[in-house]
């Protein structure tokens, strides 16, 4: 495995790089941290981070009040002219404000949106912040408002495509069961196992009151598939031919999709199953390109 690949991808210095003018790109210094008044400063709406427990803020708060902010937030100037908005930091904003701080040390970027979200998920992934939910919502806003593709998402954040495929996958979970995965009550590992299951908010409720691995979770959701009376032919046609069933691998990797493949001596059909609207207009976006 690359060096590249091992790491944060271009990571947060690349992506630095990237803000200002062309020409001071090379030569430009990095900003050095200033005080700036907390009342000054505002959390990014679209942060991807959205959960915050009591017991880190706590723990954080305590640390500040002995030690102080030991590492700058990053911000750059509010889209409306007002202050500033926070790029990668709101945890120590939020627990310095508890602190009773009047100044944050805080280093200030010009940013425009794409770099503050791309910033914003790469620290979160780097500090393993975001749970599976937040990540893909992430991954989604990257590509729906700024093109990016599953290969360069991974890129981008150090992660290969096939994970940002199957962490874009978890958005089609119902409702319940992302919920619980948000909450830390089931891992991204036993909702992948739900991805095909019917009865997904069902069975999400039994492995939590049963503390079920995610093994006994596939077993379980491989089980309720092959109940009586469901229809066997893409089992069977995956189980006889595992070429199909690679392919249909690799196809629900790259789309982020569902993906149902049957073939009958080159003849089949190719389902694709979409949780939300975003997901369809994306998939007709690609299938109509060009």
């Amino acid at each position: 495995m690359s060096e590249r690949h091992r790491g944060l991808g271009r990571g947060l210095s690349a992506l630095l790089s990237e803000a200002g003018t062309a020409e001071a790109a090379d030569t430009a210094p990095p900003s050095a941290p200033t005080d700036t008044p907390i009342e000054l400063i505002r959390r990014n709406p679209e942060q991807p981070r959205r959960t915050f427990t009591e017991a880190e803020l706590e723990a954080l708060t305590s640390s500040i009040k002995e030690r102080g902010v030991l590492q700058p937030i990053l911000i750059r100037p509010a889209p409306d002219g007002d202050g500033y908005q926070i790029v990668a930091g709101e945890r120590r904003w939020r627990a310095a404000q508890r602190a009773g701080l009047a100044n944050i040390p805080a280093v200030i970027r010009e940013l425009d949106d794409r770099q503050v979200l791309e910033i914003a998920i790469i620290e979160n992934v780097q500090r393993a912040d975001l749970n599976p939910i937040e990540e893909a919502l992430g991954y989604r806003a990257l590509i729906e408002r700024f093109g990016r593709t599953h290969e360069g998402l991974g890129e981008i954040v150090g992660k290969s495509r096939s994970h940002v495929a199957n962490t874009l996958r978890l958005l089609s979970l119902p409702d319940g069961v992302r919920i619980h995965v948000e909450e830390g009550r089931i891992s991204a590992g036993h909702a992948r196992a739900l991805l095909t299951a019917e009865n997904a908010d069902a069975l999400a409720e039994r492995i939590i009151a049963e503390g079920l691995s995610v093994r006994q979770t596939e077993a379980l959701a491989k089980g309720a598939d092959e109940r009586p009376g469901r229809p066997a032919a893409r089992r069977d046609t995956s189980e006889r031919n595992p070429d199909i069933a690679a392919l249909e691998r690799d196809l629900a990797d790259s789309l982020g999709l569902k993906v149902d493949l049957s073939d009958k001596g080159g003849k089949g059909a190719l389902t694709l199953r979409y949780g939300t609207l975003e997901q369809l207009d994306e998939l007709c976006r690609r299938l109509m390109r060009g």
